[in-house]
């Protein structure tokens, strides 16, 4: 009884282990009781009795131990099971866990690329207007010169026109 009460739990051994003491003493004191009443020479019935009722008393706490035993035995089994299930289920949270964490990290980076993809369409579609924007400020400064030249040649028409009525009048006044 001894080895197995020292090969429990440190709070179930401890209890067991002071019982265990406990029951040594009362045995000695049996014992010691039992040496003085033969050595005594008292009455042979009276050391049967004493002898039935102890052997009887030690079986009873024997028997008591061992159920006390057995179902700390049984507890101790059945907090192992919770133990080996609540392991399985933290193993099975910790892979959850890490699937979710992929997922995100896959979510993320289809994120990003769209990013990238609308940035890289909305600055084509920035530099295609800016591109029909040039195109046309050059077809407006392309009929500009066009005016200027047009302007430039009407005038020059005009100032040739000009002297040449002025020299034809100067001749005709200066002529007569």
């Amino acid at each position: 009884m001894d080895l197995e009460a020292r090969s429990l739990q440190p709070n179930v051994k401890a209890v067991l282990l002071a019982k265990l003491r406990e029951y040594k003493s009362d045995l000695n004191n049996l014992k010691s009781e039992h040496k003085r009443l033969a050595s005594a020479n008292s009455n042979q019935a009276a050391q049967d009795d004493l002898l039935e009722s102890g052997m009887a008393d030690a079986m009873s706490v024997s028997a008591n131990q061992r159920g006390r035993l057995m179902m700390s035995t049984e507890r101790l089994n059945e907090s192992s099971d919770r133990i080996k299930e609540s392991r399985r289920t933290m193993l099975e949270t910790e892979e959850l866990g890490v699937s979710i964490l992929q997922d995100l990290h896959q979510q993320r980076q289809s994120l990003l690329h769209a990013n990238d993809t609308v940035f890289l369409l909305l600055k084509k579609e920035q530099l295609h207007g800016v591109d029909d924007n040039i195109s046309k400020s050059k077809k407006i400064l392309t009929n500009m010169s066009r005016r200027m030249s047009r302007n430039k040649w009407i005038i020059s028409s005009i100032i040739v026109v000009l002297v040449v009525a002025i020299a034809l009048i100067l001749y005709f006044k200066l002529s007569k």
